[in-house]
């Protein structure tokens, strides 16, 4: 017994000692560089690119260049979002330039009627982000009637923004909210601040917490999608829809609920949003696998052969750095915050980076697996968040 104990404390310190040293010996991120390096992806991409309403939304394994969507696609805001970020740490002429004339076409999103809850996505980060370091006051006001177009998805009786019309009927779902939803909240919130009124920060606040109580289980993982009746408001059921499964964690929606629900207190300063992102971060981290990125969803039986999912990493990312800012404590602020450096440094090695592989910045995201659309590919909202993280690292380090 004495020997058998012997042997499980060297093999305890020997695990100590070479984690320590794989610590050591690992290469601190250097965000400037891995900045300096989006911006160069991003200047190849839009040298490429002719059409200003045909914009980059996926690569395919057997493929170099992007594959582009027309602008009432989910994905339109974040080619114009990632060139208003590039233009903000670089200061180019020629990628403002860019910006300006892949945001403008956006404006015809309004020109039909609202039928899905991403306005958000498509307009707050192209145009939002345009109105943030120009204040063109022609963004300001199309900014307001996008705000005012989401509002109208809002169901009183239920307390949450309608994200799917179309799936009312097709998948008999009376009233639908999905987790992606939380993140278009800040157009709301940011509308309610510049001019268009109190309800829709209301709108906003009432939304997050009905979702805080239905899409967060009580374990802190998150349902993809939340059922509810239109008659009373009253939670029917979650369910997934991008998901391995209803009761599944799906990666990605863990990371929308990280980020969200930061980006709620930070407007609100309602404690119970904060303490809903740590948690929901919590368990994120818990569930890791050794390399750092995760699954695209963490209940696929098929790990460790499942894909992975370079942009809910990306996401997380960006929004534990947030939350690292909000949290009061020091260890609280220390542990997310090299969460997220932790997350960004695996996303910045060999395994998922392009580099000359394409004309993206991370390789091996995964879209929607259940439809088998989008699976091991590069993605252009992983780039989108993997940017903003990077530029929120490198704020947080100067304010240090």
């Amino acid at each position: 017994m004495k020997m058998l104990k012997c042997l499980v404390y060297t093999a305890f310190l020997i695990a100590v000692i070479t984690l320590s040293a794989c610590s050591i010996n690992r290469k601190p991120i250097n965000e400037q560089e891995l900045i300096n390096y989006c911006v160069d992806k991003v200047k190849t991409t839009m040298l490429s690119l002719n059409e200003a309403d045909s914009l980059p939304r996926n690569i395919y394994p057997n493929q170099t260049k992007w594959n582009k969507v027309g602008i009432h696609d989910w994905t339109s805001g974040f080619w114009p979002g990632l060139l208003w970020y590039a233009y903000e740490t670089s200061g180019d002429q020629e990628i403002l330039n860019y910006a300006e004339k892949f945001t403008e076409p956006l404006k015809g999103v309004l020109d039909v009627p609202v039928d899905n809850h991403d306005l958000g996505f498509m307009l707050y980060c192209s145009f939002g982000n345009g109105y943030r370091l120009t204040k063109n006051k022609d963004y300001h006001d199309f900014l307001l009637v996008a705000a005012d177009s989401l509002a109208t998805l809002y169901n009183p009786k239920v307390g949450t923004i309608l994200s799917w019309p179309v799936m009312v009927e097709k998948m008999n779902w009376p009233h639908n909210t999905i987790i992606d939803n939380m993140i278009n909240l800040e157009l709301l919130f940011w509308a309610s601040k510049n001019g268009g009124g109190q309800h829709l920060y209301d709108i906003a606040d009432t939304h997050a917490k009905t979702c805080m109580t239905t899409l967060i289980r009580p374990d802190y993982t998150t349902y993809h999608v939340a059922v509810f009746d239109t008659t009373d408001g009253h939670f029917i059921k979650g369910v997934t829809h991008q998901g391995y499964a209803d009761d599944s964690q799906w990666a990605r929606g863990q990371g929308w609920g990280i980020y969200g629900y930061a980006m709620c207190y930070r407007e609100t300063g309602n404690e119970d949003f904060l303490t809903t992102s740590q948690k929901l971060a919590d368990v994120l981290l818990e569930r890791l696998p050794e390399d750092g990125i995760p699954y695209w969803d963490f209940d696929d039986p098929e790990i460790p052969n499942a894909p992975k999912d370079a942009s809910a990493a990306a996401v997380a990312a960006s929004g534990m750095l947030e939350l690292s800012q909000l949290v009061k404590s020091k260890a609280l602020q220390q542990k997310y915050f090299n969460a997220a450096v932790e997350m960004l440094t695996n996303l910045s090695n060999e395994n998922y980076l392009s580099r000359d592989i394409n004309q993206a910045m991370l390789l091996h995201s995964t879209g929607h697996k259940p439809n088998n659309s989008e699976i091991d590919v590069s993605i252009i909202y992983a780039d989108y968040y993997y940017l903003e993280a990077l530029l929120r690292l490198k704020k947080i380090r100067e304010a240090m």
